[in-house]
C-alpha cells in the first residue's frame, strides 16, 4: 500500500499547530477502523495522532464522496494514498454508506472541528453531509444499512442520524451555523424518524415489546438481513432505540410508554446462569486474526445477567443462526467463523437498566413540577 508522502509531510509540518486544538474524541470513528483492521493485517503505514483533530478532519474532507456521504471501512487516522486506496476498493465500497456507523460520526467531527476553528472548508462538508442524510431518508422515514434495503436499527443506523439531528434541533452548540431552512428540513426528517421509530416497537399479544436490526418499510414488522440475521426482536439493537429515546429532553407520553415497555421487555428477557468464554484454539484453526480464539456458553450459577442478539417474536425463545440461515439454539451449532465473529450475547441492557432510574425520576419532577 502506497503512502501518501505530501500528506505525510503536512501532517509534520502542522503536528504542532494541530496539537493546539482542543481534543475531540475519536471513539464513534472506531467500528469502521475496527472493519479496516479485519482486513488488513499489517497496519504499517504512519497514522495520524487522536488528539491532531485539524489533520483527523482533513482527512475526512479527503475521502467524502461527491454524494456528501462517506464509504464504509476505511482508517480515519491512517496517512494513505486516498486515490490509490480507493481504487482498489470494490465498487460498491466506494459509495457512501450509514453501515457499520458511518457518515453521521464524520458529520459530526467536522461540525466540532468548523467550531473550534471556523474553517469553511469543515462547514461546507458538514453541510454536504447533512443534505447526504435528508436525500437518502426512505419515503417511510427510515434509512437503510448494507445488506436489505430496510429500516435499519442495527450499526445505530436510525438512532445515530436521530441523534445527531436532535443535537441540532435542540440547537447545540456546535450546529449554530446551520442555515435556518436546512435546520427546518433537518427536524422534519427528525420528527418523521422519531414518529417511524416509535411505530416500529413490536407488540406482541397486545403488549409492546422491543424492536428488530431491521423493519419492512410498509409492514414495519422486523425482516431478514444477512443470512443469519432472521427477523427477530433483539436485545442489542433495542438498547440503542431506548437509550436514544431517554436523550429526549421532553418526551411524550407516547416516548415514555414506549420506553417504559422496552425495559420491562428486557428485564423479562435476561438469561441467568451462564456466561461466554474465550478458548485457546491452535493456531492453525484461527480464521481471522481478530479474533483468535474460540467461544464456548458456560453454566455459571454465580455469572450476571446477559442477554441473547435475538429472541423468537412469538415466543421470546433466545436463538442464533448459522451462515446458512438456519436457526440454530445453541452456540456451539454456528459456524466457526461466524461464532467468533458476531456478538451472539452481550450485555448491552446493562447500561439501559442502569439510566432509567434517572431517567424516571427526571420525568416523574417534570410531570410533579406542572
Amino acid at each position: 500500500m502506497k503512502h501518501n508522502l505530501s500528506f505525510f509531510l503536512l501532517c509534520f509540518a502542522f503536528s504542532l499547530y494541530a496539537a493546539k486544538t482542543p481534543i475531540i474524541a475519536i471513539d464513534e470513528f472506531n467500528d469502521g477502523i475496527h472493519h479496516w483492521k479485519l482486513e488488513h493485517k499489517n497496519i504499517d503505514y504512519p497514522r495520524i495522532h487522536p488528539d491532531s483533530s485539524r489533520l483527523i478532519a482533513d482527512n475526512l474532507l479527503a475521502w467524502q464522496n461527491a454524494d456528501g456521504g462517506w464509504p464504509k471501512n476505511i482508517d480515519w487516522l491512517g496517512i494513505l494514498n486516498v486515490d490509490s486506496v480507493r481504487a482498489a476498493l470494490r465498487a460498491r465500497y466506494r459509495e457512501s454508506t450509514l453501515d457499520n456507523r458511518n457518515v453521521f460520526p464524520q458529520i459530526r467531527y467536522l461540525a466540532k472541528v468548523y467550531t473550534l476553528t471556523k474553517k469553511k472548508k469543515y462547514r461546507v462538508a458538514a453541510v454536504k453531509g447533512l443534505r447526504y442524510l435528508l436525500a437518502t431518508q426512505h419515503a417511510s422515514g427510515g434509512w437503510r444499512g448494507w445488506d436489505v434495503d430496510a429500516i435499519t436499527f442495527n450499526d445505530e443506523i436510525m438512532t445515530g442520524v436521530m441523534e445527531l439531528f436532535l443535537e441540532i434541533k435542540e440547537n447545540s452548540p456546535d450546529y449554530k451555523w446551520v442555515p435556518v431552512h436546512l435546520r427546518k428540513q433537518i427536524i422534519r426528517s427528525y420528527e418523521k424518524a422519531l414518529d417511524l421509530t416509535l411505530r416500529c416497537q413490536v407488540s406482541v399479544n397486545g403488549q409492546k415489546t422491543a424492536w428488530g436490526q431491521q423493519h419492512d418499510h410498509k409492514t414495519l414488522l422486523p425482516c431478514k438481513a444477512r443470512t443469519f440475521e432472521l427477523a427477530s426482536l433483539t436485545a442489542n439493537e433495542s438498547c440503542d432505540v431506548l437509550l436514544f429515546l431517554m436523550k429526549i429532553p421532553h418526551p411524550s407520553t407516547e416516548i415514555v410508554t414506549a420506553i417504559e415497555a422496552g425495559v420491562k421487555w428486557l428485564e423479562k428477557s435476561a438469561l441467568q446462569g451462564i456466561k461466554v468464554e474465550k478458548i485457546t484454539i491452535a493456531e492453525d484453526k484461527i480464521i481471522n486474526h481478530m479474533y483468535p480464539y474460540d467461544l464456548v456458553v458456560v453454566k455459571d450459577s454465580t455469572a450476571r445477567d446477559i442477554w441473547a442478539r435475538f429472541y423468537e417474536i412469538e415466543t421470546n425463545c433466545p436463538f442464533m443462526a448459522t451462515r446458512q440461515g438456519e436457526k440454530v439454539f445453541r452456540l456451539e451449532d454456528v459456524d466457526p467463523e461466524r461464532r467468533t465473529g458476531y456478538a451472539w450475547y452481550g450485555y448491552w441492557p446493562e447500561k439501559v437498566l442502569k439510566a432509567y432510574p434517572f431517567w424516571k425520576a427526571r420525568i416523574e419532577k417534570k410531570c410533579a413540577d406542572k
